[in-house]
């Protein structure tokens, strides 16, 4: 299920997974009026994200998450009995409905509590069958949940802490404050890449207002968040540092204008429905910061 955070200047930044019928038959704003920041299918990060930019924007926050009016919109209704718990949408739609109710916990008469996250959304889709007598409903069995919830957790709680050494570097302590605080086994690449934006913002605003404290400050931050943001990947940071290096090592170009541009640039395709995303999110946050200064 895709949802967008649209633009209208001036006005608002809203969320919505309808840009025609939301922003168009409902406001009255034509397809050139309004431009899309960003589009996803994580209704956590679009809610958290559509805050931060109408807080950089300057326009009025929403007092509650998006996430959150969706879910009192949406609610699953669940039946649970002793055998199985019954979801009130067709198996085609459980993921998405899933993923809209992220939080919800639910007791079954023989006394096992569920709740839904974005780890165990994947085994009720995999393991949930088509009801019986009817076609619009799902269901899993609460004995299977409850035995691969046991197994997650034991596994969880058995995993060891991570112990610095001294041949440790700076980015295998980062990792090791990380996991022991429980970023790696709670947190995602998305939660991380939200965190991103904030501490880029951040340090824009150090560079504009020539404050070498937070300057490094904010630049640590985000080599923290990188760090945490390539161990969720699967990869190290060091090997990602290597990459580009080996990828710029022996690039050969000119300064222009303050900026040093190789010979050959390499051509981007660009996706026209996102063109106008972060990066001129982030352009727009910058400019407004500069006339406020």
């Amino acid at each position: 299920m895709k949802y967008f955070i649209y633009h209208i200047p001036g006005k608002k930044i809203g969320v919505t997974r309808n840009l025609v019928k939301r922003v168009t038959q409902q406001q009255g704003y034509a397809e050139e009026e309004y431009e899309v920041l960003f589009a996803g299918d994580d209704i956590n990060q679009i809610s958290k994200l559509e805050i931060e930019l109408q807080k950089s924007y300057g326009y009025p926050v929403d007092q509650t998450e998006y996430k959150n009016l969706f879910k009192n919109n949406n609610l699953m209704k669940l039946n649970s009995t002793d055998q199985t718990t019954t979801f009130p949408v067709p198996l085609n739609e459980l993921k998405d409905m899933l993923m809209d109710n992220l939080g919800l916990s639910w007791v079954t008469p023989q006394g096992y509590r569920f709740t839904i996250d974005a780890q165990n959304v994947v085994w009720i889709k995999n393991n949930a069958f088509s009801s019986q007598f009817s076609n619009e409903r799902c269901f899993v069995y609460n004995k299977a949940f409850h035995e691969f919830e046991q197994d997650r957790f034991e596994v969880q709680a058995i995993r060891p802490a991570y112990e610095p050494t001294e041949d440790d570097s700076i980015f295998d302590e980062i990792r090791t404050w990380a996991h022991n605080r429980g970023i790696y086994k709670s947190g995602d690449t998305k939660t991380q890449l939200i965190k991103l934006y904030e501490e880029v913002g951040e340090l824009s605003e150090a560079v504009l207002k020539s404050d070498n404290d937070e300057f490094i400050d904010a630049i640590g931050d985000a080599i923290v968040v990188l760090t945490n943001l390539a161990e969720l990947g699967g990869v190290r940071i060091e090997d990602c540092i290597e990459s580009a290096y080996n990828e710029i090592a022996n690039r050969s170009g000119n300064m222009v204008n303050g900026t040093f541009v190789k010979e050959t640039p390499a051509v981007v395709n660009k996706d026209p429905h996102l063109e106008s995303s972060m990066g001129q999110a982030f352009s727009r946050y910058i400019k407004s910061k500069s006339q406020t200064l």
